[in-house]
């Protein structure tokens, strides 16, 4: 469903990569103090390249929200272990669809 749309919402967002041996293997967008998609390498999930990146962004680029997709338990675990707490729930996502959304701020 995203990757058709990752080169439009490319343009709404300052991009951050995340090499090893000159291969991306995770990417990050940012917008305004939010983190607006973070993608990583199926091979390298679990090896320390999400949170790398992550806390790059919080330490650098003032990131201290995320929107994540309710339904997907692996992400909000993760941001819950980075430090961010659920403040609101909403039962539609951006494009209005009934993908409900929480939203996580540090």
């Amino acid at each position: 469903y995203y990757k058709g749309q990752l080169p439009v919402y490319f343009q709404y967002v300052n991009l951050f990569g995340f090499e090893q041996e000159g291969t991306l293997i995770g990417f990050m967008g940012i917008a305004e103090g939010n983190l607006e998609m973070l993608f990583i390498d199926n091979n390298y999930r679990g090896t320390g390249v999400g949170k790398k990146l992550i806390t790059y962004a919080i330490d650098n680029l003032q990131v201290t929200k995320v929107d994540v997709n309710e339904q997907n338990i692996q992400a909000v675990g993760f941001y819950k272990h980075i430090g961010f707490n659920i403040y609101k729930r909403s039962d539609l996502d951006g494009e209005g669809k009934a993908y409900p959304i929480l939203h996580m701020q540090l």
